[in-house]
């Protein structure tokens, strides 16, 4: 079953589009493992939908997708926006338990993304590793924010406007912001999600993925990189998402 329509969030003070993908029979007890599932720059709540076999994977894997909309806020707490990252991580999750039936066990929730959600998954779970116990991040974007901001700033020229927008008009960088800081922050916690990230060897990300993947091997996480021959499109993404959810079931490999 797959519902499209709107949602009315106090955090934000309006109405957000959202996607939600269920098995097609619906059982009555027990509760569902849940998938956030975030957008990318470019898209909206329904690509994931759209563009993907996700309907199948929701009966396959029997679980509740649950796709939201954020616009090109890269899921921060925008300087001049937004509270995305407050709707996403505290809001929604209230507001979808009361309608479905779905677990509140960090082992049965995942987040996951590509590109702009890649990047959205991982500060999600790794701010929050009480909440999430699997992040799957997909090409993420911004593996290396502050490297990425210090050079937006230092050659005058602002990628996108939307920068502004996020982080103001001095591009601040902070802590909490930066993939690498929030990974340490959680080496000597026991809570920590289980992370699966891939790229394709033709995606422009993928040399600050590769970097990535060698670096958090020094931390004590548990913590899977794959690459194969693709490019930053949906093809890839839904090779990704299949991949990633098979771990998220299994905890094995995908071979």
């Amino acid at each position: 079953m797959k519902l499209n329509g709107n949602v009315f969030s106090k955090v934000l003070d309006m109405d957000t589009g959202i996607t939600i993908v269920t098995p097609n029979d619906l059982k009555l007890d027990g509760s569902y493992k849940v998938v956030y599932l975030l957008h990318g720059l470019c898209g909206n709540h329904r690509n994931w939908a759209d563009y993907t076999l996700l309907p199948t994977y929701a009966n396959d894997y029997d679980a509740i997708f649950i796709m939201p909309e954020v616009q090109r806020s890269f899921y921060m707490d925008m300087k001049y926006g937004l509270k995305y990252f407050s709707y996403i991580t505290e809001e929604l999750p209230e507001i979808c338990k009361n309608i479905f039936n779905i677990s509140s066990k960090r082992e049965d929730t995942a987040i996951m993304g590509a590109s702009m959600g890649g990047y959205g998954a991982l500060k999600c779970a790794l701010s929050k590793p009480d909440q999430y116990g699997f992040c799957g991040a997909f090409s993420p974007a911004f593996l290396f924010l502050k490297d990425y901001l210090d050079y937006q700033r230092d050659t005058g020229i602002v990628e996108f406007e939307d920068l502004k927008a996020i982080f103001g008009e001095g591009l601040t960088w902070k802590p909490e912001f930066e993939i690498m800081e929030l990974v340490k922050n959680l080496y000597n916690k026991s809570d920590k999600p289980i992370i699966y990230t891939s790229c394709g060897y033709d995606d422009f990300l993928h040399n600050d993925n590769l970097e990535f993947s060698k670096i958090i091997k020094d931390f004590n996480i548990d913590f899977t990189y794959e690459e194969w021959p693709g490019n930053h499109d949906w093809y890839f993404f839904n090779e990704s998402l299949h991949r990633a959810l098979n771990i998220f079931y299994t905890k094995r490999q995908y071979n």
